[in-house]
């Protein structure tokens, strides 16, 4: 029988290339079995390694004199078992995942079961909040698509006092409450959907906030005829100037730059 070992890293890929290494062989020489694929923890507490079991095949380890094999004893292959040829073809397998969860985001959940998606991301929600050292209500409601989100959406607000330090500059740490949160449930319920995490409604007070920066910075580019460039913004963000100013006859948007630089020029249109 081939002998099997576990290895360990901060991801598939590098636990792979670690066992990989330890091991001596190559990936087309080994059966690789994703055990746990790691998890992030919250804000880097209580994380996670992923772990594979790599067994290099029978041919390898029988090997007799002169380079030829013995008789390859059979391997039986455990149906549970993830066989991956090699390290980039489990970052595409994981890819996958990802994209065909995403498109499960418009997939319709009965009333009974959004009641209990409900019940589960409040749960998650408000043992984080507890977690971080505050205390706050949360109220629970599914909302149709509007300004910030295309598709029906989960919002859970959270209500308390002193409760700015859960939104951070500009939103971000509201912003990275709320992945975690999707991240937990989705992969709980093993279906993408889209779950917003508000602090007593700020997540309006900056629709309506950009909206009329849209409508200030439109007027200025009419009345200059020159461009104007707002600061760079994430792409939620970006939407709603696009979306403010989609059907304004004397301008019009587009994104330039890359990565978080990227933001929203505004033009002039021309007669």
């Amino acid at each position: 029988m081939a002998s099997e070992s576990i290895f360990t890293g901060k991801s598939v890929d590098e636990a792979i290339e670690e066992g990989l290494r330890t091991l001596g062989i190559t990936a087309d020489r080994a059966d690789i079995e994703i055990i746990h694929r790691g998890s992030r923890g919250i804000f880097g507490l209580g994380s996670e390694p992923a772990q594979v079991r790599i067994t290099p095949r029978a041919a390898d380890i029988f090997a007799g004199k002169g380079g030829e094999a013995a008789v390859e004893e059979p391997v039986a292959q455990a149906s549970a078992a993830e066989v991956l040829p090699t390290p980039q073809q489990a970052r595409v397998a994981i890819e996958s995942d990802d994209d065909e969860a995403e498109s499960e985001t418009n997939e319709k959940f009965s009333p009974e079961e959004e009641a209990q998606l409900s019940a589960m991301a409040t749960e998650m929600l408000g043992q984080m909040v507890q977690l971080m050292g505050f205390e706050a209500d949360i109220l629970a409601d599914w909302r149709d698509p509007d300004a910030d989100n295309e598709h029906r959406y989960l919002l859970l607000d959270l209500q308390g006092s002193e409760l700015g330090a859960l939104i951070g500059r500009r939103g971000d740490t509201l912003n990275n409450i709320q992945y975690l949160i999707r991240l937990m449930v989705n992969q709980r319920v093993h279906k993408w959907k889209n779950i917003v995490v508000d602090v007593e409604g700020y997540r309006q007070r900056r629709i309506d906030h950009l909206s009329q920066l849209a409508q200030r910075s439109a007027g200025q580019v009419a009345q200059s005829g020159r461009p104007l460039s707002l600061e760079p913004m994430p792409a939620n963000e970006r939407r709603i100037i696009h979306l403010t100013l989609r059907n304004n006859p004397d301008v019009y948007t587009e994104s330039i730059g890359e990565g978080g630089k990227r933001k929203i020029q505004i033009l002039p249109r021309r007669s």
